[in-house]
């Protein structure tokens, strides 16, 4: 499993733990250069050096956290029997949602992807749960992000868990 670390004495390291900090608690909009650069101890110019914008910041930060996230996925469907698609895939947004709220990445993984690079989420999804049509991905990963966002806003991350092991059943069914 993947575990980013980034030397933190850097200002591009600097710049990468503070946007993992305010992009998994807020989202994308309410974050600004000026937050960024002051809690990385960075002017702006290193922000715009190593990654361009504010928007290349936070795709540098999305991929590696979702890769970090896309790694635990894929090792609860590969533990899971091959014979049963729900469980795996029940257990997969729960080890999913365990490391997002543990992380504190719920906004960051909580908000679809931005651009035209795709959805990885649903791309899993839709892989595990076949040969249910591809929409059954999209669907869970939106559930999967609802609660995330909800645990954001104040919700029980309890409550959201359980949810979320309620599909499993749907899924069985």
């Amino acid at each position: 499993m993947r575990e980013w670390i980034p030397i933190s004495t850097s200002p591009k390291g600097r710049l990468a733990l503070a946007a993992v900090k305010e992009f998994g608690a807020r989202p994308f909009d309410e974050v600004t250069v000026a937050e960024l650069v002051t809690a990385a101890k960075v002017t702006t110019g290193a922000l715009y050096h190593h990654f361009g914008s504010k928007l290349g910041l936070y795709a540098f930060v999305r991929d590696d956290v979702e890769q970090r996230l896309l790694d635990r996925m894929e090792g609860a469907i590969a533990a899971s029997p091959t014979s049963d698609r729900p469980a795996a895939v029940g257990a997969a947004l729960l080890i999913g949602f365990d490391f997002a709220v543990r992380e504190g990445f719920l906004r960051i993984l909580g908000d679809p992807p931005a651009g035209a690079d795709g959805d990885r989420l649903t791309g899993l999804l839709s892989a595990t749960t076949a040969p249910a049509p591809p929409v059954l991905g999209r669907i869970l990963a939106a559930a999967w992000r609802a609660a995330l966002v909800a645990v954001a806003e104040g919700a029980d991350a309890r409550q959201a868990r359980e949810s979320l092991a309620a599909l499993e059943f749907r899924l069985a069914s």
